[in-house]
Order: C-alpha cells, then sequence, then structure tokens
C-alpha cells in the first residue's frame, strides 16, 4: 500500500505544495483529519489542526498560536481529487474562506481573490459556483449552530493526538 499523499493547491498564488510534513490522524470516505506545524513561519500562527470534509466541500482548521493559544476556526472553501493508485490528494482552495473567532464572530474573507479569479479565468463558472454554494452550507451551519459538531471532530482527533503514547499517528480506517 502506497503512503498517503496531500497537496494543496492554491490559485492565488499559483502554486502546488506536498504537505509531506502534516500528520495524518484520521481518514475514512467523509474525512481526513490532520495535525500539522506551519509551512512558512508567521508572527501569530504556530500551528494546527484541520479537517478536510470531503463531501461537504471545505476544510475546517484549528489554528494556534505560539504559546498553544487558540487563534481562531479558519474554514477554506476546497474541491479535491483523489488518485486511488498513487493514494494522492488534491485539495483545490476556492479562495473563499470563513473565520470563526473564539468569542463567536464570524468573517468571510477574500471574496476580492474570487472576483479577480472569475475575471481572470482562473476558475471555471461550475467552480465558482461550487465555491457559492459550500459557502452557502457552511455559512448555514454556523448560523443554525451546528458548526459545533465540525469543531467536537477535530477536538476528538486532537485530544487522541495528545493522549497517544508510542505512535504518534491514528488511523481508525482506511
Amino acid at each position: 500500500m502506497n503512503e498517503i499523499r496531500l497537496y494543496r493547491k492554491r490559485i492565488i498564488p499559483e502554486e502546488c505544495i506536498l504537505l509531506e510534513d502534516d500528520e495524518i490522524l484520521y481518514r475514512d470516505q467523509e474525512a481526513i483529519v490532520t495535525k500539522w506545524n506551519t509551512i512558512r513561519p508567521k508572527k501569530t500562527l504556530h500551528h494546527g489542526y484541520s479537517c478536510y470534509f470531503l463531501e461537504r466541500g471545505f476544510k475546517v482548521s484549528k489554528f494556534y498560536d505560539h504559546d498553544g493559544n487558540l487563534i481562531s476556526w479558519y474554514c477554506d472553501i476546497i474541491e479535491h481529487t483523489y488518485d486511488k493508485a498513487t493514494e494522492t490528494y488534491v485539495f483545490t482552495d476556492l479562495l473563499i474562506d470563513v473565520i470563526v473567532y473564539p468569542d463567536g464572530f464570524v468573517r468571510v474573507v477574500d471574496l476580492d481573490e474570487l472576483a479577480d479569479a472569475v475575471r481572470d479565468q482562473l476558475l471555471t463558472p461550475e467552480q465558482f459556483q461550487y465555491a457559492l454554494r459550500r459557502t452557502d452550507k457552511l455559512l448555514s451551519l454556523i448560523y443554525k449552530g451546528a458548526f459545533e459538531r465540525l469543531q467536537k471532530y477535530i477536538e476528538h482527533f486532537e485530544e487522541l493526538a495528545k493522549n497517544t503514547t508510542g505512535s504518534s499517528q491514528i488511523r481508525l480506517s482506511t
């Protein structure tokens, strides 16, 4: 069996990066949970956990600062491809992000980048519609008070990762 590989593909700026240092804590047909440190050092953001909700079309991440304090929950609207033969996922960031702060304040960001990508034909009309519909679904979950279910999913594996001794990788199913 091949090792699972995750790639992050950005449209603006254009890049595709192998997330070789991300630790996969869990994987099934619906979700992949990872633990990671920032790829490029940042002033505040240091590390976090992410859950790629494969069929929902978004990634929810829990961002921590250098002292281990929660910064925010950061949600990327994504689409993905999967190559079973090579066990490779490519997650394309569709630019719209939703940030949920610890006090519950919600911000939608990077709509200007979305507009630029559509103008410059970096996104197809189908990707544009998909991004808007997935953002609507995510915001609906947040406004209905159901975002907590997504948070608990990540927190469950975060707690398991912290309490695991010996092997640092948890894979409940593949």
